[in-house]
């Protein structure tokens, strides 16, 4: 990943955090590491624990942000969640995954878009 694409991945991040307040989700925790690998944002909204992978980028000419959830991603994010839940004991709380997509063209023109419960846990 080339400096450009972190700078681009961390402003995309710190836009959703500013979405996701706006529209009033708890903020939970950042960029969640465990061995199995990380969820951007862990966050609640009503009655939901909500796990948020957040896709930036500066347009769509190498295809949308969100054609970048595939099913091994969604996988992936799954195990981490679920590894979250286990570790702070929180399997009786309803849980979904949303994914928010950033892109950030020329001009610093700034689309957001979420997909409430993107995916089911696989």
């Amino acid at each position: 990943m080339s400096y450009n694409r972190q700078n681009l991945g961390k402003a995309g991040e710190a836009i959703a955090l500013n979405f996701l307040k706006k529209n009033n989700y708890t903020i939970i925790t950042t960029n969640y590491r465990c061995k199995l690998g990380e969820i951007d944002i862990i966050a609640r909204v009503d009655e939901y624990l909500v796990f948020i992978e957040v896709k930036t980028r500066s347009g769509t000419s190498h295809g949308h942000p969100l054609d970048a959830i595939t099913v091994r991603k969604q996988r992936q994010i799954g195990k981490v969640a679920q590894y979250y839940l286990t570790e702070n004991d929180l399997f009786d709380r309803a849980a979904r995954f949303d994914v928010v997509s950033v892109i950030i063209s020329e001009g610093n023109k700034i689309k957001v878009e979420m997909i409430q419960n993107a995916f089911d846990l696989c």
